[in-house]
């Protein structure tokens, strides 16, 4: 990869570290659609508990696998922002070390010798053209 590309790159997962870390504690704390779906036909009061009706929501359980990340937050931190924001942080280096190991693994690789463009390969073979 060329410096350019990984300065793109570098400059990329500084700003999804910034949203994901900050900015997301800020973000709506309804944010799903279909959570709102699921309440159509309660009677739900202002801290989202149900009140009455009947809705598909009144089956919710708790999650049955779990986990370190589950609910956006990080489980062990009492802090909302700080969990919040760790979480979205894990989430990002995560992502991205699964996506760089899967293009690392499927990356195009040139003939034996050459640089990753592929030009001293390309070089060599016009000069044996030429000559020959």
């Amino acid at each position: 990869m060329r410096k350019r590309s990984w300065g793109f790159v570098a400059v990329g997962l500084l700003v999804a570290l910034l949203l994901a870390g900050v900015v997301s504690n800020y973000a709506s704390s309804h944010p799903d659609g279909l959570d709102s779906s699921l309440l159509e036909g309660c009677t739900v009061d202002s801290e989202g508990e149900i009140t009455g009706g009947s809705c598909p929501a009144q089956q919710e359980q708790e999650h049955e696998v779990g986990g370190p990340l589950a609910d956006y937050g990080v489980a062990g931190i009492d802090n909302g922002f700080l969990s919040t924001g760790l979480s979205g942080v894990l989430g990002v280096l995560l992502t991205f070390a699964i996506g760089g190991g899967v293009f690392w693994l499927l990356r195009r690789r040139g003939p034996a010798g050459s640089d990753e463009s592929g030009d001293a390969a390309r070089g060599e073979r016009q000069r044996a053209d030429a000559a020959g």
